[in-house]
């Protein structure tokens, strides 16, 4: 397990060649996916362990990627607090939260009960990767899940979170506690399970100011890192949108920091210091490019890294679900090559 080249370069120590994977890789983009999604729905796909397992292997098998990351979705342990979640195509929940009667009414799961297929799903993904690629499993942050559990789907404006945050503090507390124990179980669950790396997604994290994100989202994410059984085991934190306040993401404690595309590599490494890994940070839209120019911007940010330990190569978000798969497939194919030692 530690000799696998991506968990090398969590923990910031040489690697023959940069690691690389894609944020969103088991998914719509491959012909593949929609072959095992189209018997099945989005839920269904993620409680069959079978079939969640399949999925999570085919961009392995396909990019040839050196990680693989399960597939679920951030929202499923969300479900068995008590919120009933569809996908129309994005998730909504019919009860959002909005009053503490809410709040003191959502449960906090038994994750060998309420979310088992999460679990088993992992337990079959070791036995398959064994020897071939680490796999990472995952969670919502609790401002992102918080987001959705509150306003109900995804929104332009988060107007919702945002008057709880500002108008009724002390609910929005009680409710990011919930949340962040919940998270606190669900991810150890994985890491029990056999994670062998965790990420953090928080997707709406960069909707507020540095000032409300040090107050009202940064105590959370730090609560939530600091009570994970972190030995062995690296936390990735991906917060879309913090490229103007990554020195208080690093504050939250993780092990890597994940980069979105609005910030030059080479610059926000500097921020942040040599102890703290990096991945990023392609954006998502080059990969419509023809090849001549993913392999330009790759090299790009190859050289922003400027051969520094502790970078993992991926995109600065998800995969589209309409970008060619033989784009991605080089993209891989460029860093692996570019990067290559001697």
């Amino acid at each position: 397990m530690s000799d696998y080249r991506f968990l090398k370069a969590c923990w910031g120590e040489p690697v023959d060649r940069t690691p690389v994977w894609l944020m969103r890789q088991a998914g719509r983009y491959l012909p593949q996916y929609m072959a095992v999604r189209s018997k099945v729905s989005f839920l269904e796909l993620c409680k069959t362990p079978e079939l969640a397992a399949e999925v999570t292997i085919q961009p392995i098998d396909y990019l040839g990627a050196d990680a693989a990351i399960l597939f679920s979705d951030i929202l499923t342990p969300v479900e068995p607090m008590g919120l009933k979640l569809d996908f129309v195509p994005g998730p909504v929940f019919e009860n959002p939260v909005r009053t503490q009667a809410d709040v003191d009414a959502l449960r906090i799961p038994d994750m060998e009960e309420d979310v088992p297929y999460v679990l088993e799903t992992i337990r079959i993904l070791r036995r398959e990767f064994e020897g071939r690629v680490p796999l990472i499993g995952f969670g919502g942050a609790p401002f992102t899940l918080a987001c959705y559990m509150v306003e109900g789907k995804g929104s332009k404006d988060f107007a919702q979170i945002k008057r709880m945050m500002y108008a009724a503090p002390e609910l929005y507390a009680s409710l990011m506690e919930k949340i962040t124990e919940m998270d606190r179980q669900y991810l150890n669950a994985q890491i029990a399970a056999g994670a062998q790396a965790i990420q953090i997604f928080d997707t709406w994290g960069g909707i507020v100011s540095p000032g409300d994100y040090e107050k009202f989202i940064l105590p959370y994410t730090t609560k939530l890192i600091n009570g994970l059984n972190r030995t062995g085991v690296p936390i990735i934190h991906f917060v879309k949108g913090a490229g103007t306040m990554l020195d208080l993401v690093k504050r939250a404690g993780s092990d890597v920091v994940g980069l979105d595309w609005h910030i030059n590599l080479g610059k926000a490494r500097n921020l942040l210091g040599s102890e703290v890994a990096v991945q990023g940070n392609l954006d998502p839209t080059v990969l419509y490019a023809p090849p001549a120019h993913i392999e330009q911007e790759v090299k790009r940010i190859l050289d922003e890294n400027d051969g520094r330990p502790g970078h993992i190569f991926n995109l600065g978000h998800g995969i589209l679900p309409t970008v060619p798969p033989e784009h991605a497939k080089f993209m891989v194919e460029c860093v692996q090559r570019l990067s290559a030692k001697g």
